[in-house]
């Protein structure tokens, strides 16, 4: 899987989440995952989450670590499994840090207050994941936690960078633990 962290402020507003976004605008073909940071606006009309539609519960976060990926050859369920994994991976790495994180399906917690958004949906060619990570909580509609603000973390990039190191090895072995058992 290829990964890139675009050292460019991107505000998110949910149409990013869209087939071949990564390959039109970064020329990543295939798999991928990138990283970018910025405000995050997913107003109702950009929501995939039929339920935040429903609730009318539009996302906002004045600066938020956004994931972006887009994987072929795959079905929604996996796609969704693989998003768990992502959002995993997250915790993960926010524990190696020694942070307590809550995992509720997609959805990660610190200290009862929401940190992380994440949806997966299927377009007609791919599954598409989208992860964004609070990096500030001031403006949030919602209490939220952030990755700078609560948990001290100041080098996102860096962060980003393992986040998509973890999970683009993490994918890479699936698939190769797939091309070494023999059918029965």
């Amino acid at each position: 899987m290829k990964t890139l962290y675009i050292d460019k402020e991107i505000k998110y507003i949910g149409s990013q989440l869209s087939p071949h976004w990564i390959y039109k605008n970064f020329k990543l073909q295939g798999d991928a995952i990138v990283a970018f940071c910025g405000e995050c606006e997913v107003n109702l009309d950009h929501m995939v989450d039929i339920e935040d539609v429903i609730n009318d519960e539009p996302i906002y976060s004045k600066n938020m670590l956004s994931f972006i990926s887009e994987q072929f050859n795959i079905n929604l369920p996996e796609g969704v499994l693989r998003q768990r994994l992502l959002v995993t991976t997250i915790k993960e790495t926010l524990e190696s840090l020694g942070h307590s994180v809550i995992r509720r399906g997609d959805d990660l917690f610190v200290n009862n207050k929401k940190l992380s958004v994440s949806i997966a949906t299927k377009s007609a060619t791919s599954v598409l994941i989208h992860t964004g990570i609070n990096i500030l909580s001031e403006g949030a509609p919602i209490p939220v936690s952030a990755l700078e603000s609560d948990l001290k973390i100041k080098n996102i990039k860096d962060f980003a960078y393992e986040i998509m190191k973890r999970y683009s090895e993490e994918i890479d072995d699936i698939i190769l633990a797939t091309t070494k058992v023999r059918g029965v």
